[in-house]
């Protein structure tokens, strides 16, 4: 089987193969209709660039690096799934690299890493993006980088995230529209940004209902499914019991259906169950959750955008370079109609 070239490629294009490199690696100034042109080759001839070769022809790597606390977590596993599509339509490899803020070694093993493997960019997650101790280290090795999901922007990262405290009133609005005025709220860890972003979500749609949040009705967990069911226990057995309970993630909403189901109430007539992410438990989950469709995979794909995109190492204050995704609310079987009298 003949290995196709970067020299077929011109020829199919009716361009220079310098040309075709320029177009491969995203270089300005190449017409719209030659960009086109070799990019319709490219597709044609199936053509993948050697990266061995790519690297030695220029001082680039094509190699990315994806920061994260918890590589096996569903939510990881969606960052991942869109980080490596996207890096594979891009001719670039992704290397995970595990962050474990506890251990008092993790700056010399981020520094480590970024010495080591060469990156030309990297993809920071969440919880971990909130620390300004790692992001400093990247900035200090002058390395491009991507937040996702960021409490703040900032002007040396690029960052993609979604609206976290609108998808939360949104879930809030759709229990009330069923009804429901004792909702319990889940919260997340204080250490990841987006818990104080979906309360204030959960607060505020439940002030412009005129619905009073039952403090004691309001549980902090750690976004693991073990919290969940804690959280649920201590819900299920509080006097007055909610008709509903919003868990500000997926694992931990699944842990709120399991425990309901072990105190044998049905799920949705005597408690609704919501969550928010839309990962593989909620719709392994019998019924299925309603849950937030946060962008995950989506948002990794466009943190891959900005890092390949040459403009990015140029402008990285550029407004261009921090994308907000859109959410969608997920209607499932396990929320339903306030039947309590």
């Amino acid at each position: 089987m003949k290995v196709v070239t970067i020299k077929d490629v011109a020829a199919r294009a009716g361009v220079s193969p310098k040309t075709v490199s320029r177009v491969i690696n995203g270089e300005d100034h190449v017409r719209a209709e030659v960009r086109e042109a070799v990019q319709r080759a490219v597709a044609e001839l199936d053509y993948r660039p050697n990266a061995f070769a790519r690297s030695l022809s220029s001082s680039r790597s094509y190699l990315l690096g994806l920061f994260i606390d918890d590589p096996v977590s569903g939510y990881a596993a969606d960052v991942q799934h869109g980080a490596l599509l996207r890096c594979r339509a891009r001719s670039y490899h992704l290397v995970v690299e595990p962050v474990e803020l506890s251990r008092p070694e993790w700056r010399e093993q981020i520094r480590g890493s970024i010495s080591s493997l060469k990156l030309d960019g990297a993809i920071i997650a969440p919880p971990v993006c909130d620390e300004p101790a790692l992001v400093d280290l990247f900035v200090g090795a002058a390395l491009p980088h991507v937040l996702m999901a960021p409490s703040v922007e900032a002007m040396t990262s690029g960052t993609v995230r979604m609206d976290d405290e609108r998808a939360a009133r949104e879930m809030t609005e759709h229990l009330l529209a069923f009804g429901h005025r004792h909702i319990a709220f889940v919260q997340g860890p204080v250490s990841h940004s987006a818990s104080a972003r979906r309360e204030a979500g959960f607060r505020a749609a439940m002030a412009a209902a005129g619905a009073a949040v039952d403090e004691r009705a309001v549980l902090r967990g750690d976004f693991t499914f073990r919290s969940g069911m804690e959280a649920g226990e201590r819900l299920l057995s509080l006097k007055k019991r909610p008709t509903a309970i919003f868990a500000s993630n997926d694992d931990m909403a699944l842990g709120v259906l399991i425990t309901a189901m072990k105190c044998g109430l049905a799920v949705p007539e005597q408690l609704s169950v919501s969550g928010f992410d839309d990962t593989a438990s909620s719709r392994a989950a019998w019924p299925q959750i309603t849950t937030i469709r946060q962008p995950k995979a989506e948002m990794a794909a466009a943190a891959v955008d900005i890092l390949t995109d040459p403009r990015f190492r140029r402008q990285m204050g550029d407004p261009e370079f921090h994308l907000l995704l859109p959410h969608a609310l997920i209607r499932r079987g396990s929320t339903g109609l306030c039947l309590a009298a």
